[in-house]
């Protein structure tokens, strides 16, 4: 597996089930100008999956107020994914969802992203996409490990900080908190002040 940080995302075009319950094609592509969120789950009426996609949507706020469209892949199809979607908590469902989720039934998708498992299923990857289409941020979890969904709107945050103040945010950097000027001076007199919260 090869890293896609620093380069253009693969583009694809996949059915999709969306948050209408429609099935609609989805075209990465058509989101340059915003943020997008693409993550990789194994499979539908999973065990860990259902905690990953009820996360997202339970936060679908948190990413709308940062300009971040989320997207998740599998290779299930667009009718086992709306199956899922109409299935209650209870019953191991995921209920409804805002977000599309794409059917990558050739596996193409997973593959182009690196993310295809041995067992032919999509590890846990998730990739963040800045507005130009450029893979800013990766990260790959085997299937028994589930992703924690407030980390990764750190690192939103943490993105567009840097695009807007050209400061780079240190280890555990969270919003509201100083940043450092990407120089020696900068770090010197960063760690000078807050080394002990490292």
């Amino acid at each position: 597996m090869s890293t896609l940080v620093g380069q253009t995302a693969p583009d694809f075009t996949e059915n999709a089930v969306w948050g209408d319950n429609e099935f609609r094609p989805f075209t990465l592509s058509d989101g340059r100008g915003r943020y997008t969120v693409l993550f990789f789950y194994p499979l539908d009426f999973t065990y860990v999956c259902p905690s990953e996609l009820i996360a997202f949507e339970r936060r679908m706020s948190e990413f709308a107020r940062r300009n971040v469209d989320v997207v998740g892949c599998s290779i299930d199809s667009a009718y086992t994914h709306l199956a899922w979607k109409r299935t209650p908590y209870g019953d191991g469902g995921v209920g409804p969802l805002s977000y599309p989720l794409i059917a990558d039934m050739t596996h193409a998708v997973s593959r182009a992203y690196g993310v295809e498992g041995p067992a032919g299923i999509s590890l846990r990857g998730t990739f963040l996409i800045d507005r130009d289409g450029i893979v800013q941020h990766q990260i790959v979890n085997n299937l028994a490990l589930g992703r924690d969904i407030d980390e990764l709107l750190r690192v939103i945050d943490a993105l567009q900080h840097t695009e807007l103040h050209g400061e780079v945010c240190p280890a555990g950097w969270q919003k509201g908190r100083k940043a450092m000027t990407p120089s020696d001076r900068g770090v010197a007199a960063y760690l000078a002040e807050h080394s002990d919260m490292l």
